[in-house]
């Protein structure tokens, strides 16, 4: 068990984290020299990912260098055997960010013993902090903040992505999109997974699902979700399984609404291909 006071802490220090890489970011915005593509078309990294993250991991390091640390840059850095883990998006949104749409965030999560525990996720230009804790609530700018009530699909707002492979697999999210497009008021596409977690903790959107994510993607953010009152799962409603990549997160209320409608897509576009959840 982790203490109430613990707990706390770390949430001080990935708060401390966030904020100094934000000023980071933001000395970057607008003023970007290079973008590389990492490896698939539309996977880029700029300078301000790189130097955000050197931020996060000298706090990170200095505080608790008795921790692990999986940051998307750098990869695994730290004490490898703890079950202490910071998963680290240090620029969420950087295809945003390098085209100066501002939906951007860092994005610091702790699992412990693989549970997620902590979560700060702080979108530096709208100057928006959101924070949680296991049992410590969620807050957005130190005030607390909840879920919506909205319980039919019919009068939600959805958010998704798209994973950087989605020219490669027939496995893409776009029958999805369309099927839940029609069926809502209607579904975005932010480009950062962090805030879409944090924007339906707040109240701001009704439910999630996106595949293809990584842990440093969603950690934090699903601390803030569960805290605010909403709920995770597998696609299908199971337990969530961190490494698989495929999110579905809710208010609650739309969860079973939610999960039937992509199943039924799924059970169409994958019939005869015996395909299971990731």
């Amino acid at each position: 068990m982790i203490s109430t006071t613990e707990l706390q802490t770390y949430l001080d220090i990935a708060t401390e984290a966030a904020l100094a890489a934000g000023t980071v970011i933001q000395s970057y915005y607008g003023v970007l020299d290079g973008v590389v593509e990492k490896g698939r078309p539309g996977d880029l990294v700029t300078q301000a990912d790189k130097a955000s993250e050197a931020v996060v991991l000298d706090v990170l390091q200095r505080h608790l260098p008795q921790h692990g640390i999986l940051a998307e840059e750098s990869g695994n850095v730290g004490n490898s055997q703890s079950e202490y883990l910071w998963a680290i998006d240090p620029l969420d949104g950087t295809t945003n960010f390098a085209h100066q749409y501002p939906s951007f965030a860092v994005s610091i999560g702790l699992l412990v013993a693989d549970v997620p525990q902590v979560g700060v996720i702080f979108a530096p230009f709208h100057q928006e902090l959101f924070r949680a804790g296991r049992g410590l609530g969620a807050t957005r700018d130190r005030r607390p903040i909840q879920v919506s009530q909205t319980n039919e699909l019919s009068k939600s707002l959805l958010v998704t992505g798209f994973a950087y492979d989605r020219r490669e697999t027939p496995d893409n999210n776009y029958a999805e999109f369309c099927h839940l497009t029609h069926l809502t008021q209607g579904v975005r596409r932010s480009g950062s997974a962090a805030l879409d977690l944090a924007y339906i903790a707040c109240g701001r959107l009704d439910g999630y699902w996106e595949r293809g994510l990584s842990p440093w993607d969603i950690t934090a953010g699903i601390v803030l979700l569960e805290e605010a009152g909403g709920k995770v799962s597998a696609y299908d409603a199971s337990p969530f399984d961190m490494a698989s990549g495929r999110i579905l997160a809710t208010n609650g209320y739309l969860h079973a609404a939610l999960s039937n409608e992509l199943m039924h897509v799924r059970s169409i576009s994958f019939s005869g291909n015996n395909r299971s959840e990731e």
